[in-house]
């Protein structure tokens, strides 16, 4: 049997035992509110690339390009670009599956100016993980790390429904949801990453290194003030019994065809073996167990990440030797760990390895580990760019919400996605409010409250103030103009909420106000003897041969008529005035003669029984005199 096959032999061993347990696709939640026909919940798959919003949502509306309809090549080249407008929802670029990689037709959709892709399926089938290419078979790999949009694969059925929606011209307005793609049932995360110690994969490899390296501070810090709960994991499989005896599984495997890993370079003939890169995986979990075990759990990062740096297979010091030096320069247990990495030659079951195997198998929600690497967060896989932000932000998503730690809630785990068109959020430039926020969960376009004036509507187009302080920002978004040191708004700054155009104006309240000329209109100052004046917001109204303008009744009146009514007026108030005077002394005197009353009754009862003051005392002694 040939190198190949025997190679190959082994890759399929692995892939049946996956395909006898359990794989599981993790999904997001995909509403469509319009049109009115596609309303609903729909299933998506997450992408195993670029940034899924964890914790948060996304709202934009679709647009299925009319050439590249797969996305094969780049957009520029048939001048075509997905930029949302200022104001409008985010664009999320619909393409057909097929004829090339599914990471190329993201970044193809980034460099559009794509917020989010959504891949159609081409075929009637269960929803698949979309994963990113394998070590050699893009021709730049680099490509895949600079992915940042979070992708979806949807049903062929639902991007058939849509497809046909859009070509009617109607607009197709998608919210994609992450909040439950993750649980996050309490104030701790526990979280897994399913990885191996080879470095010559590739560009899955230097990725997995790099996150390692840029990831440990903040890992550290989280499982030092016991915030999560880490552990690292390792996949091997076994050789079958039929070729244990193969030069093929001895290069793979120890403990007689047990654990085995593939070989790094997938070349027999040179470099190191497979069973070098089994070892140094018991070695890294060995190591972890010992840590963990002496309380110092975190310190596994500084071994992995140290042993990467100073014993890579490219200087060959891929070595126990080496794994020794890192070792104790750690000043951990070096004896407790050969201990447990035992005798890799025995033909006997090692206990670390075989846990390994057994974790494989999916439980509960998680599903089998078949990508390398893998990352678990509260027993679900997670999906997406293996990045320190990225990351950070999906296990800031597991905590129970208002029990994040504070490294979450710093400035450095903002997208910053607001700084580039607003968000695609609603926002008055005028007055510099935006209801763009950045936070770790992704942007939220949320309407702000400013000045303790809470603004509402959907965020995205439309924010509007509301409360009894609503005029003091922007005036409300309504209409307001100075002219001649009179000042008129159209802000309703009481129970009611709007723009109405002030008395004296006419208009939308919101764009203009524009006066009313009552005199052209004949609406006010029409009584023979009046002149009439239009002015700005209101108008005068003067009246000939000395009379007087009354405004309530539009009518112009004699100075006698005038002096003769307020003289009445004033004759009545004087009338008032003395009833309510007699009214008062009344009441007064009334009361004085209750309170006399009142005393004199109680003095009589009570002269019965007692002396009062004001009576003479009666002695009852008999005095002699001398």
């Amino acid at each position: 049997m040939s190198i190949k096959l025997s190679f190959l032999l082994c890759v399929w061993i692995l892939l049946l035992g996956c395909c006898l347990g359990k794989f599981v696709v993790e999904k997001n939640s995909l509403k469509l509110s319009s049109p009115e026909k596609l309303k609903g919940n729909y299933e998506c798959a997450i992408g195993n690339f670029g940034v899924p919003k964890y914790g948060g949502t996304m709202i934009g509306s679709v647009m299925y390009p009319k050439v590249n309809q797969k996305g094969c090549s780049n957009f520029s080249d048939v001048s075509a670009s997905f930029q949302s407008k200022p104001g409008g929802f985010p664009t999320f670029l619909l393409v057909d599956r097929g004829d090339c990689y599914f990471t190329v037709k993201a970044w193809n959709a980034q460099n559009g100016g794509a917020a989010a892709i959504l891949v159609a399926d081409d075929r009637a089938e269960t929803l698949i993980t979309m994963d990113t290419p394998e070590a050699g078979n893009a021709l730049n790999d680099d490509y895949v790390e600079k992915i940042s949009i979070p992708s979806a694969l949807i049903s062929k059925s639902l991007g058939d429904s849509i497809k046909e929606a859009l070509s009617n011209g109607e607009t197709v307005n998608i919210n994609l949801d992450w909040r439950e793609a993750l649980p996050h049932p309490d104030e701790r995360v526990e979280y897994e990453l399913w990885t191996n110690s080879n470095d010559e994969c590739g560009q899955k490899c230097d990725s997995q290194i790099n996150f390692l390296k840029g990831f440990k501070g903040a890992a550290q810090l989280l499982e030092q003030k016991g915030f999560t709960q880490f552990t690292p994991h390792y996949i091997t499989w076994f050789c079958p019994e039929a070729f244990l005896l193969s030069k093929q599984c001895k290069s793979q495997c120890i403990n007689n065809g047990r654990y085995c890993a593939p070989d790094p370079e997938q070349d027999f003939s040179k470099g190191y073996d497979g069973k070098d890169v089994v070892v140094q995986n018991l070695r890294q979990a060995c190591f972890f167990k010992v840590a963990n075990e002496s309380g110092k759990p975190w310190q596994w990062w500084d071994y992995v990440t140290d042993f990467a740096i100073r014993c890579p297979m490219g200087r060959n010091n891929f070595t126990e030797e080496c794994s020794d030096q890192v070792i104790r320069s750690l000043g951990v247990d070096l004896k407790k760990i050969k201990d447990c990495v035992g005798d890799p030659h025995a033909d006997v079951e090692n206990p670390v390895l075989k846990a390994e195997q057994d974790a494989q198998i999916g439980k509960g929600s998680r599903g089998d580990v078949t990508i390398l690497p893998t990352l678990v967060i509260n027993n679900r896989q997670y999906r997406g760019k293996l990045s320190r932000a990225a990351v950070l932000k999906a296990i800031c998503a597991g905590f129970q919400e208002t029990t994040e730690p504070s490294i979450c809630l710093t400035p450095d785990m903002e997208t910053n996605e607001c700084l580039e068109n607003n968000g695609g959020c609603w926002q008055d430039k005028s007055s510099n409010i935006t209801a763009c926020r950045d936070t770790f969960r992704g942007r939220v376009c949320e309407c702000p409250i400013v000045q303790n004036v809470k603004f509402f509507g959907d965020g995205y187009t439309h924010c509007e103030a509301s409360g009894a302080l609503r005029c003091d920002i922007n005036n409300g978004g309504c209409w307001k103009e100075a002219q001649g040191g009179r000042v008129y708004s159209a802000c309703l700054d009481d129970y009611r909420k709007g723009c109405e155009c002030p008395p004296g104006f006419r208009g939308d309240g919101v764009q203009s106000c524009e006066d009313i000329d009552e005199c052209k209109e004949k609406s006010a100052c029409q009584c023979p003897e009046c002149k009439c004046k239009n002015t700005w917001g209101s108008y005068e109204c003067r009246c000939s041969s000395g009379l007087f303008y009354s405004r309530e009744n539009d009518i112009c009146i004699g100075a006698g008529k005038y002096t003769a009514s307020v003289a009445s007026v004033g004759f009545i108030w004087m009338i008032i005035l003395v009833m309510v005077a007699a009214a008062a002394g009344g009441y007064v005197f009334y009361k004085y003669r209750i309170q006399r009353y009142m005393d004199s009754e109680i003095r009589a009862i009570m002269a019965q029984y007692m002396p009062l003051d004001n009576q003479p005392e009666i002695s009852n002694q008999v005095h002699h005199d001398i």
